[in-house]
């Protein structure tokens, strides 16, 4: 579903991602690992039209992606969360949803006359998805941390994407959330078909969610693989541990 080769961006001489490679099929849930600065959001952001790359190719569904801006990759089945929460704080729980499916149906030009009335059972249909459907008239500021997070993750859905990225989501959690988010990012997968790629710094999550991962070190891809290959894989020890001879988990 997602074919990404030799991607390349640099900031003023640094080479934030250089010569990144991964390959997502249909139906997986795909991590992206690495130590902190080694160019994981930035992949995400070259990847879904965020920032252009330098160099290197992405592929969505067989198509040349590259350099598309955002707007037109989320239109192609492609959505994503972010690292720091970006909802509206304004707006309820299920406005923020309803916005994002107005968006896909292209009826954001009229959003705010009769949009009370738009979209109700889609959005509804979301928020009972992710579990937020009982505090759906909350306004979004009022949520905790955790539930800004899945929040965010709902908004991603109202594109109705086929592909879903997701940048840290349970950064900054307590365990009770999580747990949830786990069985939600599960869910996703399991029950509505969604393929998932996501970085995140738990290894412990990483390890029980992934059918396969890719190790980022540098802005460079040092491996692709099961958790087994990349558990034991001496280079990944180096980045991790300072070369430990011990496995991963």
């Amino acid at each position: 579903m997602l074919e990404v080769t030799s991607l390349q961006k640099s900031f003023d001489g640094f080479k934030a991602v250089n010569n990144a490679s991964l390959s997502v099929k249909e139906g997986e849930v795909v991590a992206v690992i690495g130590p902190n600065g080694a160019g994981k959001t930035t992949l995400f952001n070259l990847i879904t039209g965020v920032l252009k790359p330098d160099g290197g190719k992405v592929f969505f569904k067989g198509e040349d992606i590259t350099g598309l801006p955002s707007y037109k990759v989320c239109r192609r089945g492609m959505s994503r969360s972010f690292q720091v929460v970006n909802v509206f704080p304004r707006l309820t729980v299920f406005e923020n949803v309803q916005v994002s499916v107005l968006a896909q149906q292209k009826k954001t030009w009229n959003l705010f006359a009769p949009s009370a009335k738009l979209a109700i059972g889609e959005t509804e249909r979301i928020l009972e998805n992710v579990g937020l459907v009982d505090i759906k008239d909350a306004t979004s500021a009022a949520l905790s941390h955790g539930e800004r997070k899945v929040l965010e993750i709902a908004i991603a859905l109202g594109g109705s994407p086929e592909f879903l990225i997701l940048d840290e989501p349970t950064a900054g959690m307590s365990p009770e959330e999580t747990t949830r988010c786990i069985d939600l990012i599960k869910q996703l997968k399991e029950k509505l078909g969604i393929t998932i790629l996501f970085c995140e710094h738990d290894m412990e999550i990483v390890f029980s969610i992934s059918d396969r991962i890719m190790v980022m070190v540098r802005g460079s891809t040092v491996i692709e693989g099961t958790c087994e290959d990349v558990r034991c894989c001496q280079e990944v020890q180096d980045a991790y541990l300072g070369g430990s001879d011990a496995c991963l988990m």
